[in-house]
């Protein structure tokens, strides 16, 4: 596969853990410098730290909540003040919070998703994708879900909200026509990140029971689909991919075994 993100920024939100981690290292490895943001600025320092080491690329870290329209804007500008202009824009940032019956449902709960999920990827993308226009390049990847083609039982709000990250790449794309901008969504099945652990509120055992019987995808595994979009040729539009771990078809239909899966 040809690299074609050397020497390009990349923007990734949510860099701290998960699947937006596992971007950073493949993104450094490809020679790309990265501009990465969380909430978490202690966890991006120290990956900072471990990327740069006998590398020649250059990585900017700062916490940022993308709920925080305001700081946002601020965070772009901050960038355009240092010479940093994306090429591509990892929209990362998400997390699942609870599992109910939406009749249930916790109102934090449902703020915390689409705040995230939602106005949080139309935050960033409003701020950056002017940009990219400006200059008639760049690339905008989505991370969505399978969720955004299927609701489950309690998944209500949080399938909502990836649904709606699956209507606004395909919206993003329309209205970048005539454009060399490039709009991908990627949307995992079961991946074993931090996940389940922040839609459980922390009980670890509740999280643990998601992933048992099978072998889920890893952040790495989604990370590698990204790479491949990534350095598609520039006439290349991959517009969505679905993945999902092998014992996983659809939301429901997944194969689970005694003494499989993963700790």
């Amino acid at each position: 596969m040809e690299n074609r993100i050397e020497g390009k920024w990349i923007l990734i939100t949510g860099a701290s853990s998960g699947i937006g981690e596992a971007c950073a290292r493949k993104c450094a490895a490809g020679g790309a410098h990265l501009a990465l943001t969380a909430r978490r600025e202690e966890r991006l320092l120290d990956l900072k730290k471990e990327l740069e080491r006998g590398r020649d690329i250059r990585i900017h870290c700062r916490r940022l909540d993308v709920r925080d329209r305001e700081d946002v804007f601020r965070y772009v500008e901050e960038l355009k003040g240092e010479g940093i202009v994306p090429d591509v824009l990892v929209n990362n940032a998400g997390l699942a919070s609870g599992l109910g019956k939406l009749q249930e449902g916790s109102f934090d709960d449902w703020d915390r998703m689409i705040d995230t999920n939602v106005k949080g990827l139309l935050n960033v993308s409003r701020a950056v994708l002017p940009l990219m226009v400006a200059r008639n390049r760049g690339h905008v990847v989505n991370v969505g879900s399978i969720a955004g083609f299927q609701v489950y039982p309690g998944g209500n709000v949080y399938n909502a909200s990836k649904y709606a990250v699956r209507a606004l790449s395909e919206g993003m794309n329309v209205d970048l026509l005539g454009t060399e901008i490039r709009v991908s969504a990627v949307s995992p099945g079961a991946v074993r990140t931090e996940f389940s652990d922040v839609r459980f509120h922390g009980d670890r055992e509740k999280a643990d029971r998601v992933y048992e019987g099978f072998v889920p995808l890893s952040g790495e595994d989604v990370a590698e689909c990204i790479l491949f979009i990534l350095n598609a040729p520039p006439h290349v539009n991959i517009q969505n991919l679905v993945v999902t771990p092998t014992a996983q078809r659809n939301v429901y239909s997944v194969h689970r075994e005694s003494g499989k899966g993963t700790s």
